[in-house]
């Protein structure tokens, strides 16, 4: 709490020193520029409390990029690209509202021009239709809810230039990776599911995507429970589960919402042989901390390639772990190529406009134009809704307390 109250008010002065009046655009794409010669991308990610072992590798991602465009001479030397950092954790776990607060503090600093982040669903939810009123350009290396880009969900978030996206992803949705994950639980063998979410807006997303799947393939859902927020004793439910007699328990939800103690408890109530599978929001370090011994024989994805496994992004591994000494996180790849089309895209509306600064807009269109960007996970290019044109995931289990690789899947949005 203490960091991300001096975070926040370090941000508030550099708010109050920088251009007084906010950056504000329309359906019809104008927007005014900002002075001077620094230009921000700001970074909205949970990096403290149980997320910190997630969002501080991924903010890394963000952060190298912005460094090496600097160090190139990013827009011919003239100016200065700064990371704008803001964490949206509260006690611990990532909050909606704190997002929404970091986004405004974004919005009131004209020297940003476009923003990375968040990390999870809901905070998306509560951020997109900031960016859509103020024409803020925001990429996600990791958001994978679908209603965020099509559908009446995505509609409902964009009330004020409903003909105007400005958000990104660069992962893939949860629809992709709810089908991977079942496919992947078929092909174990497992036949008959339990499924417990968070009912938050990933979680839930994804556990139905899970759940209509894994019943295509043939597969039997017992029972589809959610639990409450702050929840940490779920002996109870565990052992209505154990009674159904499930080869696999799913769940939808990250570690911070109960992901690894549900993992940790099922020893307690004499289901620690049965499997235990859920998405990228248990693909933490954390959840192998909490879960402890237990960690073994679960699975999940991650919703973007292994950047280990790719000849691409072997230089970045490298200069990721020379840079911040320890390995790079599951999304930090995917963070650093979110960072470098948006830095591309201020590039562009620079030269377009004689070298001077660019306007909110101008970031805008060039990153909606973006078709096939190359990067250490493969080309980046979006569609009209925002989604990745060239999505991939990676599955992953624990065996002897260490994640292993077992399959990256190129999947198609």
């Amino acid at each position: 709490m203490r960091f991300r109250f001096i975070v926040i008010v370090l941000a508030a002065i550099l708010a109050a020193c920088s251009s007084p009046s906010p950056t504000t655009s329309s359906s019809s794409g104008t927007s005014s520029a900002p002075s001077g010669d620094t230009i921000k991308i700001g970074v909205d990610l949970p990096v403290s409390g149980a997320d910190a072992s997630i969002g501080i590798p991924t903010q890394n991602g963000a952060v190298m990029a912005i460094e090496e465009a600097n160090k190139n001479g990013f827009g011919g030397g003239k100016f200065k690209l700064e990371a704008a950092l803001l964490d949206d954790a509260v006690q611990g776990k990532h909050d909606p509202a704190a997002g929404a607060q970091n986004v405004k503090t974004f919005i009131s600093d004209s020297d940003v021009l476009g923003m990375i982040g968040p990390f999870n669903s809901n905070v998306a939810k509560s951020e997109i239709p900031l960016t859509n009123d103020a024409g803020l350009v925001q990429i996600s290396p990791s958001n994978t809810n679908d209603a965020l880009t099509v559908g009446d969900g995505a509609k409902a978030l964009r009330t004020s230039h409903p003909d105007v996206n400005s958000y990104f992803r660069v992962c893939t949705n949860d629809s992709n990776q709810g089908g991977a994950l079942a496919q992947f639980a078929r092909k174990k063998g497992f036949s008959k599911a339990f499924i417990i979410d968070d009912n938050e807006t990933y979680g839930k997303g994804l556990a139905d995507s899970f759940a209509a799947h894994f019943t295509k393939l043939g597969g039997a859902v017992l029972g589809h429970e959610h639990i409450t927020s702050n929840q940490q004793d779920f002996k109870a439910l565990l052992t209505k589960v154990k009674s159904t007699s499930p080869d696999v328990v799913f769940f939808g939800g990250t570690t911070s919402t109960g992901g690894g103690l549900i993992r940790r408890q099922m020893g307690d109530v004499g289901m620690a042989k049965v499997a235990y599978m859920g998405g990228d929001g248990i693909s933490d370090p954390e959840f192998e901390s909490v879960a402890g011994s237990l960690a073994d024989g679960s699975y999940f994805s991650v919703a973007a390639p292994d950047a280990t496994k790719l000849a691409s992004a072997k230089k970045f591994v490298t200069d990721y772990q020379a840079r911040f000494k320890q390995p790079i996180g599951g999304y930090s790849a995917s963070a650093y190529a979110a960072t470098k089309v948006l830095i591309a895209a201020i590039d562009k509306a620079v030269s377009a406009d004689g070298g001077k600064m660019p306007t909110r807009a101008e970031v805008l269109a060039n990153v909606a134009a973006t078709k096939s960007f190359p990067s250490p996970i493969g080309d980046i290019g979006f569609n009209q809704f925002g989604d990745s044109l060239n999505p991939a995931l990676t599955l992953q289990e624990v065996r002897s307390g260490k994640v292993v690789t077992v399959d990256v899947i190129s999947v198609k949005s």
